[in-house]
């Protein structure tokens, strides 16, 4: 059977080629951007440079604020998704004034580039009963079947649902990570930002339980420190977490499809419920914006709408 062909590099002019190198390379290397992250400005940036060599523009200098626009009209008519569109945007808002700053062009022209606002819709989350249901269904699960795969699914899900991680940064942990005196972890987010989340005695418990006496049993001489490891004993991987998790949920009466992420907006949502100011809560999850964090503040203002208007006379 014949090899499939080797894909066609993409027609960039040669000065914006060398330049999208060096602005990839800054990425991994200095923002410390994940591999899947640059991955993503690379593929939005190839079809900002294929653009600019189709409309004979040798150099970025030579871009202008209507051939941005014209590239994301491109897209618009191709029928992309609002926030893919909006996303490239501020790959491009970015490339840009890095540019600058380096001294490549010495106006940016996307300063001014626009996209389409998106609908924020709020994320499906979990009732703190349907969360309290699946740690105890899991916990019992436990106890019933035993071996190590089951004391490590407890944790992990005690862990997600009890410090607001992303799933990442749940692989991502390591056994330095576990502070048990202070009873909190050490979490390195996004660009390798580093911050300290606090951990609840429930999950405290069981992420003791799952190192005391599950881990060892899935080491192998290759294992690495990690603090959750898949069953042939490597560094767990994101796709089995999710597994777990839809699982869990799949098990638990009335409880909505979510997947990992879907555990830290629950996180989130009750905090805030249960009076969490909105710094802490943000400190807590690692966002860079409270606006991030302020679209949990949609999430219970509406639940305390619900029960204002069941309950009180004049509602």
């Amino acid at each position: 059977m014949p090899a499939a062909p080797e894909p066609a590099e993409p027609e960039l002019a040669d000065g914006c080629r060398e330049l999208l190198d060096r602005y990839l390379r800054h990425l991994g290397s200095e923002r410390q951007l994940s591999d899947h992250t640059v991955r993503a400005y690379r593929a939005d940036l190839i079809s900002l440079l294929e653009q600019l060599t189709r409309l004979g523009r040798d150099r970025l200098a030579e871009a202008t604020l209507g051939d941005l626009r014209s590239w994301l009209a491109r897209q618009q008519s191709a029928g992309q998704a609002r926030s893919s569109i909006q996303r490239r945007a501020t790959a491009a808002r970015v490339f840009f004034a890095w540019a600058r700053r380096v001294g490549e062009i010495e106006t940016d022209p996307a300063v001014s580039l626009r996209s389409p606002k998106l609908q924020r819709r709020l994320p499906d989350t979990l009732d703190a009963s349907d969360a309290q249901q699946m740690l105890e269904q899991a916990i019992a699960y436990a106890a019933e079947e035993g071996g190590p795969v089951a004391l490590r699914d407890v944790a992990l899900l005690e862990v997600l649902y009890g410090s607001g991680v992303r799933v990442a940064e749940l692989c991502g942990l390591d056994l330095t990570d576990v502070d048990a005196d202070r009873r909190t972890l050490r979490v390195f987010g996004k660009g390798r930002k580093e911050r300290t989340v606090p951990l609840g005695a429930p999950a405290f418990r069981a992420l003791d339980r799952w190192i005391a006496d599950g881990r060892d049993a899935l080491i192998t001489p290759a294992s690495p420190p990690a603090i959750f490891l898949g069953e042939r004993g490597g560094r767990i991987d994101q796709r089995v977490v999710r597994r777990i998790v839809h699982r869990a949920l799949r098990l638990t009466d009335g409880a909505p499809d979510l997947g990992p992420h879907g555990l830290r907006h629950a996180m989130a949502t009750h905090l805030l419920e249960g009076g969490a100011d909105l710094r802490s809560v943000q400190e807590m999850l690692g966002h860079a914006s409270l606006a991030t964090t302020q679209i949990y503040t949609h999430v219970t203002t509406d639940r305390l709408r619900r029960a204002y208007e069941q309950a009180h006379p004049r509602a």
